[in-house]
């Protein structure tokens, strides 16, 4: 009868000690077990996320650089003559051709001569927002370019001669169906646009501006003035022209 109590309190220390033991397994398994597990499954998570991320880069990279690839518009300049006249004055004669990717000409050639060697392509180009280039949008997934006129260091800009007509849709455009209104009016107010961000951020307009490379010509060569698709204006190296066919 007089063990009663002893036995109470040796069931309750048991107990106590039982109870510690489960939950110091319990502590040990979740923080040697779960919270690992969990930890490298959230690890796994964002390795995942951060694999998706590059792959969606690397995609937007690759189409970025196959538009960079693209041109938009395309003229052919080949130095026919330069040669100095009775004033002792260098005089170059070119022939100015637009083309397509093919290199087959879309319109009738012409032919300028300019006072001195280094010629300007003057030039008006509209940028859209890159989006819209690699969405390949039907109105704004490329540039647009005018030939302003063509002259050279040794005359005045104003005296260059005019390719297209500004305020007009380039005839290379207007021929397309792609010609719109939306072209049209981009054209008649390039300037307005050019002097007001929110007008021209309304028509999807990343930049807006002349730009006019040039290059210090060799007879016999034949350069390409191109567009891109993101806007750039660049002049290639020049080759040698093919002798005249037999």
């Amino acid at each position: 009868m007089k063990s009663g109590p002893h036995l109470s309190i040796r069931f309750l220390v048991a107990s106590g000690v039982l109870v510690a033991v489960a939950a110091a397994a319990v502590y040990l398994s979740y923080e040697l077990v779960v919270k690992p597990r969990q930890a490298l499954q959230d690890q796994i998570r964002e390795q995942k996320g951060a694999i998706l991320k590059l792959e969606q880069e690397k995609q937007r990279l690759e189409a970025y650089l196959k538009i960079l690839k693209h041109i938009d518009r395309r003229a052919r300049i080949e130095v026919l003559r330069q040669a100095k006249d009775p004033q002792g004055s260098l005089q170059t004669t070119i022939r100015f051709t637009e083309v397509d990717d093919a290199g087959k000409p879309i319109n009738a050639s012409r032919e300028f001569t300019l006072p001195g060697q280094e010629v300007y392509f003057d030039t008006l180009v509209i940028k859209f927002d890159d989006h819209f280039i690699e969405q390949g949008d039907p109105s704004k997934g490329g540039a647009l370019m005018v030939f302003r006129r063509i002259f050279s260091s040794a005359m005045r800009a104003e005296d260059g001669f005019v390719i297209d007509k500004e305020g007009q849709v380039p005839e290379v455009y207007a021929e397309r169906k792609a010609s719109s209104e939306f072209e049209k009016d981009l054209w008649k107010h390039f300037w307005d646009l050019a002097n007001d961000e929110k007008l021209a951020k309304e028509r999807g307009v990343r930049a807006i501006h002349g730009d006019a490379p040039y290059m210090r010509l060799e007879p016999d060569r034949v350069y390409e003035i191109c567009l891109r698709s993101t806007g750039e204006v660049i002049i290639t190296p020049g080759i040698r022209m093919a002798p005249p066919a037999e």
